[in-house]
């Protein structure tokens, strides 16, 4: 028992020390592919073609002086990036490995569980800042990601009923003759822009809208609170491409194919950063609650009706 505790523990420890250089280098990529949309480099000359610039950022943030605003609240204000950053890294131990790791039968919930913990890490932020901008952003960042959430939940109600279980590995065995991509189309690209609202990037990024909030909920934040943040974000996105890629492209298998996928969905997630322009507020709120809200119970009821009916 002991050993296999060491084990599985070793097995965590690498899938963190993995995690956090696939984080590194997303933002490198990130940072290439929005140069070269822009006609620009991008990062080039820290080591060979810029591949250590990720490392430079790390070192240069973290050796920065930390402040801390005179009327913030002190406690919540450090404690609550390390929170976010902390539930970004225990997702990452839904991975349904076949050996070695938690993957456990009710993992999807344990997903909601913690992406619903996330909202609290944001709004505190926001709020211990004692910063206006701040409370603004968080409280954008709260209602914006609540109203997600439902759509998102329901919107994986339909897969659960396919296969019915809330483990992860049953996605792969389910998808052996045809990806989920083909018989739920509609509501994968319903899941791919939910998914983008969830982990606040453009063009649902409110919480951060730099052009009125001045950086959002996150302005106060230097050295190492905003590395713990800008790190959890990049974790999400990186998790939530892997979900992608595990629930619509076929599941999950040990192979190069499985990891390409999700190198390419998170290139979607850059990709449209760097073309679509922010969406405005009101229209998001309406997008959720009377677009994705509807389409995802029709089609829940459709998916409930087939299974009855086969």
């Amino acid at each position: 028992m002991l050993k296999d505790f060491f084990m599985v523990m070793m097995g965590m420890f690498f899938l963190f020390i993995g995690v956090l250089i696939g984080m590194g280098f997303l933002t490198l990529l990130e940072r290439k592919v929005l140069g070269y949309m822009q006609i620009r480099k991008g990062p080039n000359k820290v080591g060979f073609l810029g591949i250590l610039q990720p490392l430079a950022d790390g070192l240069k943030l973290f050796s920065k002086e930390n402040m801390k605003p005179l009327m913030s609240n002190y406690m919540t204000f450090y404690i609550s990036p390390m929170l976010a950053f902390i539930i970004s890294m225990l997702i990452w131990m839904l991975i349904p490995y076949y050996f070695n790791f938690i993957s456990f039968n009710l993992g999807l919930l344990f997903f909601f569980c913690c992406c619903s913990m996330g909202v609290y890490t944001t709004m505190i932020s926001g709020w211990s800042s004692n910063s206006n901008y701040a409370l603004l952003g968080g409280l954008r960042a709260v209602a914006q990601t609540i109203s997600y959430e439902v759509s998102l939940s329901l919107i994986m109600m339909s897969s659960i009923i396919l296969i019915m279980s809330f483990n992860m590995m049953k996605f792969s065995i389910y998808q052996l003759n045809m990806w989920f991509m083909f018989i739920m189309f509609p509501l994968m690209m319903c899941w791919l822009s939910s998914s983008m609202a969830e982990t606040n990037r453009t063009p649902f990024d409110f919480a951060e809208g730099e052009s009125e909030l001045v950086s959002g909920f996150n302005i106060e934040y230097s050295s190492g609170g905003f590395v713990l943040i800008f790190l959890a974000e990049y974790s999400s996105i990186l998790f939530m491409s892997m979900f992608f890629t595990l629930m619509y492209l076929g599941g999950y298998n040990l192979s190069f194919f499985f990891y390409l996928k999700l190198c390419l969905l998170s290139f979607v997630f850059i990709w449209v950063r760097g073309t679509l322009p922010r969406y405005r507020y009101d229209k998001l709120m309406y997008l959720a609650w009377k677009g994705y809200l509807p389409i995802s119970l029709n089609f829940l009821m459709f998916f409930l009706g087939v299974k009855i009916f086969f």
